[in-house]
């Protein structure tokens, strides 16, 4: 029996169909038997009309073409699936991402424009309340930060590679600079109000610059060029959808379905890189700050400013994250090994011999390991290279790669996964770095 589907309204393919779409064709294109395209025959899913097949073998080699009007399958599984395309684009985020961003860099701003003002204020009356005000500040911007990151590394997703990694050495940058900010005012700085009151005016600053810019972005041909929608043809093999979502089908265009995204596909190809990103924040967490900034000078007896006011904000906060700029930096120009290559966990593992070596440099105060292996305030600086240059250079690495290694639909989800990855590792290693501290 063959059922035949109504008439759709022409469709663009993309030029550069994903390996999904792929697939898809090529199977299309065997059955048809088309001369382009040699393979088994198979007595299910064949095109009833040669249009049909001319338009699967056209799509086998990435042409451009508009799908004839009356196409009909004898599989209804196998219908143009335009539907499908969008309810997997509205399954995507609950909430838009323009939503999203706009939303925390306001809340952002608003809890920072409130504690800029409270600089000024004499809180000696009320400090429980103050403490309170300020914990749950806290509590409401790292809540906003962590969804503006996952939205922002999510929609960068569909960019090109090189965008993710501008992105990504953004971030080492900013910690740079705030390092960099923290020393000139340990150095010049005598009234800690004006300097908190200048520190809490240049985020306010940023974050304005910032709402701007997003703003602008739209109006940007290169930007809307790589956000505009991506339907994908048809899912099929491993990139299906999961067996409870609903018949894709069954979904009318332009319909509105707030579901999650399929996250099958994005863990089970993410599954490889997921482990390194988290292991390795999980180190780098574990070390930086909690046994970083406890490792002292050994010469810190000479009352230098060197070994006792500049030597932890030096050699760990300015140091760590040049070095992480660094690594990012790095991936501009290098990108190996690759997404699939073994060498990638190797190298996150190798990691794990810093947390020794940190731990057997002059840690104070030290109450189960009393011997100090590396006397000399050298390894500590080169200590903290290797662990800034390598966290930059191989978290870059795994999280560019977590958004390509997916169908194109599915790399803004893919981000947000990616950057799922990142703070899961974070709470670990802080978490652990507690009880790495007591055993020392």
């Amino acid at each position: 029996m063959t059922f035949v589907i109504p008439p759709i309204p022409p469709i663009e393919l993309q030029a550069a169909p994903s390996e999904l779409t792929k697939k898809h064709c090529l199977r299309s294109c065997w059955t048809a038997r088309h001369p382009a395209c040699r393979g088994p025959r198979t007595a299910t899913m064949v095109p009833t009309s040669s249009s049909s097949a001319w338009a699967s073998a056209a799509c086998c080699h990435g042409t451009s073409l508009s799908r004839p009007r009356s196409t009909g399958y004898s599989n209804s599984a196998t219908a143009p699936a335009q539907p499908p395309g969008r309810s997997l684009r509205a399954r995507t985020s609950w909430v838009p991402i323009r939503v999203r961003v706009l939303a925390s860099l306001t809340v952002m701003l608003a809890i920072f424009m409130v504690m800029t003002v409270l600089v000024k204020v004499d809180t000696s009356s009320w400090t429980p309340s103050f403490f309170t005000i300020t914990i749950v500040c806290m509590v409401i911007l790292s809540g906003t930060s962590t969804i503006f990151n996952s939205s922002v590394f999510g929609m960068t997703g569909s960019f090109p590679m090189r965008n993710s990694q501008a992105l990504i050495s953004g971030g080492a940058m900013g910690g740079t600079l705030s390092a960099v900010a923290s020393l000139v005012d340990l150095a010049v700085a005598s009234d800690v109000t004006d300097s908190t009151l200048a520190f809490f005016l240049t985020a306010d600053v940023f974050l304005a610059l910032c709402i701007g810019l997003y703003l602008l972005l739209p109006r940007l041909d290169y930007a809307r060029y790589y956000m505009k929608p991506v339907w994908p043809t048809v899912f099929s093999g491993e990139e299906q959808l999961p067996q409870d979502s609903p018949n894709p089908t069954s979904v009318a265009p332009g319909s509105s379905d707030p579901q999650t995204p399929p996250l099958g596909p994005i863990l089970k190809k993410t599954t490889g890189l997921g482990f390194c990103i988290i292991y390795l924040f999980f180190i780098t967490s574990l070390i930086f700050p909690a046994i970083c900034t406890n490792v002292e000078s050994l010469s810190k007896g000479s009352g230098s400013p060197w070994s006792t006011k500049f030597f932890v904000p030096l050699t760990t906060f300015l140091l760590y994250n040049f070095a992480d700029l660094c690594g990012r930096q790095i991936t501009a120009w290098i990108q190996v090994p690759g997404p699939r290559s073994k060498v990638l966990p190797g190298l996150v593992l190798l990691r794990t011999c810093l947390v020794p070596l940190f731990m057997f440099c002059n840690y104070q105060p030290r109450v189960h390991l009393h011997t100090v292996v590396f006397q000399s305030d050298v390894y500590p600086v080169l200590f903290t290279s290797l662990l800034g240059l390598s966290n930059g250079y191989l978290s870059t690495l795994a999280l560019i790669y977590g958004p390509k290694i997916v169908p194109r639909e599915l790399a803004e989800a893919a981000g947000v996964v990616m950057t799922f990855y990142m703070c899961l590792g974070l709470v670990l290693g802080s978490a652990c770095s507690a009880l790495l501290v007591h055993l020392i």
